[in-house]
């Protein structure tokens, strides 16, 4: 399951008419690393909840377009025409609207008509770790082993990231793997629990229903709403959680422009086509 329905406005203008998943990471949007790091893992089925501004998004995993097919045919660039075809069937693809109040919380609860007695993976649709093997083959390995939820994590090394994102605390299982009892939300350095910032997703279980409608009916009016707070009622009634450091990875954060950057000059130079000439490029203007 895929969060889509944040409105972007970090990177307006340029969002007024384009979802912020589909700004390019050299030439794919970002939306489609993250489901194609899904696939990779054996995912068949995802649900992406968006909000109504969102169409772009259903369009790029639809089928493609006649006028497209037959220009690129006629182009004969039938490579790029077969690896356009295979978008549309990288998965089994359902949309619904975000409703409710704002917060990551309101799409688990969106969706959980659909999401059955099976565990699923939460995400995001502008970060992700880029790993190997991929962090969601690590966050199963880790959930087979102990049959319980598991969250992905980083290990932060700079003093600002303590205020940047959630971290939590618990006892250390083995290198990387926390027993959770505490989760915080941008706590400082001061008060932060491990240096384990818990990003980028989640492999849930549907235990976690009831407690996001019992954190849900606390809100108060105009209070966001968010998934942590299910999870620490779940661990106060005793559910265990884990989290799980992603190894050999890199975590991208494309939502806001410097890191959007960041991860655009990361892939680029990567890529056989233009990474050459992008870093000569570079040192020239450096």
């Amino acid at each position: 399951m895929i969060a889509a329905a944040g409105m972007g406005t970090r990177f307006l203008p340029q969002t007024k008419a384009m979802p912020k998943e589909m700004l390019p990471i050299v030439d794919k949007p970002i939306i489609q690393y993250v489901v194609e790091e899904l696939v990779s893992v054996g995912i068949e089925d995802i649900v992406i909840v968006t909000g109504y501004h969102k169409r772009a998004v259903e369009d790029h995993f639809d089928q493609i377009s006649a006028d497209l097919r037959s220009n690129l045919k006629n182009a004969g660039k039938l490579k790029l025409l077969e690896e356009t075809k295979k978008i549309s069937e990288l998965a089994n693809f359902v949309y619904i609207r975000q409703k409710g109040p704002y917060g990551n919380g309101t799409p688990l609860v969106n969706a959980e008509h659909l999401l059955g007695d099976e565990p699923f993976i939460y995400t995001w649709s502008d970060d992700f770790i880029a790993a190997s093997p991929p962090r969601f083959k690590q966050m199963i390995n880790i959930y087979e082993e102990f049959n319980c939820p598991v969250m992905s994590a980083i290990r932060v090394t700079k003093d600002i990231d303590y205020a940047r994102y959630g971290f939590a605390g618990g006892q250390v299982m083995r290198e990387g793997v926390l027993d959770v009892d505490l989760i915080i939300e941008k706590p400082g350095k001061a008060s932060a629990p491990s240096d384990l910032a818990t990003v980028s997703g989640m492999l849930m279980t549907p235990e976690v229903f009831p407690y996001l409608h019992q954190a849900m009916a606390q809100l108060q009016p105009g209070q966001e709403f968010y998934y942590n707070d299910g999870l620490k009622l779940m661990i106060a009634a005793g559910k265990r959680i884990l989290v799980c450091q992603i190894k050999n990875g890199r975590y991208y954060d494309a939502g806001n422009k410097l890191e959007y950057l960041k991860t655009v000059f990361d892939f680029a130079l990567e890529d056989p086509s233009i990474g050459s000439e992008l870093r000569s490029y570079i040192k020239q203007k450096l």
